[in-house]
């Protein structure tokens, strides 16, 4: 049985046998590809209604705020109105001129030369080239020029990533005009750059790297863009010079450090760092590039093509906290990943680009819209028998809602591609296509993946080399007629098929790439499994909780993206018992026409056989996707250990009120985190946080009156004194004094009722230091029930 999962796993080494074309391609544009059926049509409409129903008054009233212009409506709520205002507003430029250039709908195009036409009357108020509704931004922006800079993981001068921010609307400006060849937003695109190389002109090197330590987006991509735009030198410069050097740097040395980062500020850093180089034909920072890519893709990855937890890099070695947390791949990593993959695979021209490309399509951003309201998924846990969270329209404004409407409007970029006289189809999604460059168009006809055959048909004649992908997954051989006559095929799997010849209108091409079930492992080779039928994951539906009732739509708070209900006793969730992978026998297909697939007789924990289905077609329910496998004769001791497990991780859930991860990213700023002269950094694998000064959270009592307060240290920090305060009142004061060993451990506070607020359920706690001291350093913070 080993010999079947060395090769299914392949998958994570993403066909490595793949050869080059040998020289730069490019996708075929969205405007020259339409999508005509099949699940990717259906989600590009779903989203279509989902654009429209978004209200740009209330997107564009934050921009008009901060413009000191009238506002007419109000923002949106959640993150749209708590720090990162606006964000939304820039995501939805680019949605909305992805929709226009892949549908040709002008109802989208109105809305797009309205939002544009708007936003200029607020960079016209602001009078620099200035365009954003980051609160407070005039103060913050006059501090960073002078040279103030205040730089944390998230926070920049006591702002929630300001440069990240503004990047939304910068690109959005930045695809207005590429997609729709809207020549204002050109021109406030290079007002907008002007501004930013004003202001950075005032900082040497060192301030500027310092000011990158906070997340700033794809900021040097998008610089990169305007010089490509512009030709203007000038501008590639600063894009270089907006590049995170501490990430960059130990990547040029081919050296893995990435354990501990958070996983969406580096990506796209590094789609930036790929797109300089292709400008500039720069093989070192490309290589750089790619490194990346292979240490996130074939060490860090899991089946559907996503990455992190808690949104953080996990170590390569060790995926235990993939299957149990519920914070499990972020949309946006992979919205990020496939944009890198496709820059690299448009410079080299390696086939493991797609491979990964097509697996992250088709099951992880495929799979995080709701196929009826549209509504969009955060995070996808791992976690057996856990659920999705998904976005309401007027609520949800979280960073996956800006990079998911964005998703499901570009569903035709890379199916086909283009180089000299060549032209390759990449990925079986129906469709047609015009090749501009030869005044050729094609179609294609595909149930991909309910059917493993599609029929290519060519519509114009002509003299060209048609190249058609040989997946990796394809198990057996591929099989190939042009207008019903077989051709021998000398490709192998991973490679393209050559089809050289003198073609006439009408000429047909059927392909059929047969696949196989077959199992994948974590890449770190702990027992868990995924199900897979071709590139396509697999999962089952999986039973509430005895009278369980779960919302799947997310409200208005900052972690309503989370689902937080009940966790699974993962002695309950769905298992394999087995003797290694021998399970995959008992898996079998039920229905020829759609992919449904039966566990029928196969040893498990369930009192039924399973239904699995597409991953993506998966919604409204708990599910499992990673399945567990473990020897019948270890079985009931295993049992007996995941059943204490459960029972203290339980007791735990049931008896906290609210919980931070400090020195994470997105939990703090979901705590509305502030601080003064404060870190955070990694030790091991446990983030934490101190300060010189102080530094703060907000808690949720959740109206218990007599709660605790639990804070978790490291044994060696020594000489440590500061204060703990409730809204400011005194609770304690703590010392450390470092003489508990190399080992976390936790010390609980119960916080007396009369410092608890009388008029909210919301506390706020500071952490401050002595003179000459430090506070913390913090590794966890846990509110508790009495």
């Amino acid at each position: 049985m080993k010999k079947l999962v060395l090769k299914v796993l392949l998958f994570v080494a993403f066909s490595y046998s793949s050869i080059s074309v040998g020289t730069p391609l490019q996708a075929i544009p969205l405007t020259d590809v339409r999508i005509t059926d099949g699940p990717f049509l259906h989600a590009q409409q779903t989203n279509l209604s989902y654009l429209l129903a978004m209200d740009p008054e209330r997107l564009l009233a934050p921009y008009r705020r901060e413009a000191n212009l009238p506002v007419n409506t109000e923002s949106y709520p959640n993150w749209e109105n708590t720090g990162l205002d606006g964000h939304i507003g820039g995501h939805y430029l680019t949605a909305l001129s992805l929709m226009y250039a892949s549908t040709g709908d002008k109802e989208v195009l109105a809305r797009l030369n309205y939002m544009v036409a708007e936003l200029a009357k607020c960079q016209q108020q602001h009078g620099n080239g200035y365009l954003g509704a980051v609160p407070d931004g005039t103060r913050i922006w006059k501090e960073i020029a002078a040279g103030n800079i205040q730089a944390d993981l998230f926070t920049l001068n006591q702002s929630w990533v300001p440069w990240y921010n503004l990047h939304k609307v910068f690109s959005g400006l930045r695809d207005a005009y590429l997609y729709t060849d809207n020549q204002q937003a050109k021109t406030m695109l290079i007002e907008f750059s002007d501004w930013m190389l004003a202001l950075s002109n005032k900082l040497n090197d060192q301030q500027l790297q310092t000011m990158l330590r906070t997340e700033y987006g794809g900021l040097n991509e998008t610089l990169a863009d305007v010089y490509q735009i512009t030709g203007e030198q000038k501008y590639l410069t600063l894009a270089r010079r907006y590049t995170d050097m501490s990430l960059l740097t130990p990547l040029l040395a081919q050296q893995d450090k990435l354990n501990g980062l958070h996983a969406n500020t580096q990506i796209p850093k590094i789609v930036g760092v790929a797109r300089i180089a292709s400008l500039a034909n720069d093989h070192s920072w490309l290589a750089s590039a790619d490194y990346f890519w292979q240490q996130v893709v074939t060490k860090r990855s899991v089946s559907i093509g996503g990455n992190s937890v808690r949104e953080h890099f996990h170590p390569s070695e060790d995926f235990s906290s993939m299957v149990k947390d519920v914070e499990g791949p972020e949309t946006c990593n992979t919205y990020n990943m496939l944009k890198l993959s496709k820059l690299l695979y448009q410079q080299k021209g390696e086939l493991n680009y797609l491979d990964y490309y097509e697996r992250a399509l088709f099951n992880h951003i495929l799979s995080s819209q709701h196929p009826v309201h549209g509504g969009l998924v955060y995070f996808t846990p791992m976690r057996p028998n856990h659920y999705r969270m998904y976005s309401a329209v007027s609520e949800g404004m979280w960073c996956c809602v800006g990079s998911g409407i964005e998703n499901h409007s570009k569903y035709g970029e890379m199916i086909y591609s283009a180089g000299d006289n060549q032209f390759y189809i990449n990925l079986f999604i129906d469709s047609q296509v015009n090749w501009a460059a030869k005044n050729i168009r094609f179609s294609q006809t595909t149930a991909f993946p309910d059917s493993d055959s599609s029929k290519i048909v060519i519509h114009d004649s002509g003299k060209f080399a048609l190249n058609i992908r040989y997946p990796a997954w394809v198990n057996h051989n591929i099989e190939l007629s042009v207008n019903g006559k077989p051709v021998a095929i000398s490709a192998r799997p991973g490679q393209y098929i050559t089809l050289d010849r003198e073609w006439q209108a009408g000429d047909e091409i059927n392909v059929r790439v047969p696949m196989q079930t077959t199992l994948e492992q974590l890449p770190d080779q702990s027992n868990y499994y995924s199900i897979l039928h071709g590139p396509i994951v697999l999962a089952a539906k999986t039973l509430p909780f005895a009278n369980e009732t779960l919302n799947f739509i997310a409200d208005s708070s900052r972690m309503g993206h989370i689902a937080q209900g009940p966790l699974c006793d993962l002695t309950e969730a769905p298992l394999f018992i087995s003797d290694g992978d021998s399970f995959l026998q008992h898996i079998k297909r039920t229905d020829s026409e759609k992919l449904r697939f039966s566990t029928t007789d196969a040893s498990m924990n369930q009192s039924a056989p399973l239904e699995l289905i597409p991953f993506f077609r998966l919604h409204d329910s708990r599910y499992t996707l990673y399945f567990p496998q473990v020897n019948g004769k270890d079985w009931q001791a295993q049992k007996q250990q995941l059943q204490l497990v459960a029972q203290r991780e339980k007791a735990l859930a049931e008896n906290t009120l609210d919980v931070i991860a400090p020195g994470q990213q997105q939990p703090e700023a979901d705590h509305f985190f502030e601080g003064q002269n404060s870190e955070a950094g990694i030790n091991g694998r446990r983030h934490w946080r101190h300060a010189h000064d102080w530094f703060s959270y907000r808690l949720n009592t959740k109206g218990e009156t007599n709660p605790v307060l639990r804070l978790t240290y490291f044994g060696l920090d020594k000489d440590r004194r500061f204060d703990i305060l409730i809204d400011n009142k005194l609770l304690t004061s703590v010392s450390l004094s470092g003489d508990k060993g190399a080992t976390f451990y936790s010390v609980d506070y119960p916080i007396p009722s009369h410092l608890l607020p009388t008029d909210s359920h919301y506390l706020r706690i500071t952490f401050k230091a002595h003179k000459d001291s430090i506070a913390g350093g913090l590794y966890g913070i846990r509110l508790l029930k009495h």
